[in-house]
């Protein structure tokens, strides 16, 4: 995957998102490779690939000091406690969304 190919998709010009995107890349290729049981990148998901590191950097807030909208799941003030949700309907849907594409490149582990 071509990091210049990503931020033309997210339409970021700026050099200041190299890392996040890059980070991106990265944990999409090793979800993709841990899936479909292999080594590299399979050429037939490269678009899907491109299209989950974008989801995941959209989603993920990455790179922001800000919580995302939501995710404060209480507060309280005597003796200060904040508890957290997870997005879990965000984490579990990401490879979900785009299963039936890498399925067909999924190799059997024995």
């Amino acid at each position: 995957m071509d990091l210049e190919k990503l931020k033309i998709l997210l339409g970021i010009t700026a050099a200041d998102q190299n890392d996040l995107l890059q980070f991106c890349i990265d944990s999409v290729t090793e979800a993709i490779c841990n899936y479909c049981n292999v080594d590299t990148v399979p050429n037939g998901t490269i678009l899907t690939a491109y299209r989950m590191a974008a989801d995941l950097y959209r989603n993920e807030n990455l790179g922001s000091e800000n919580l995302p909208s939501g995710a404060v799941a209480s507060t309280s003030m005597g003796d200060t406690s904040v508890s957290f949700k997870e997005n879990t309907d965000y984490t579990q849907s990401l490879l979900r969304q785009y299963r039936a594409q890498l399925s067909r490149y999924r190799k059997l582990k024995w």
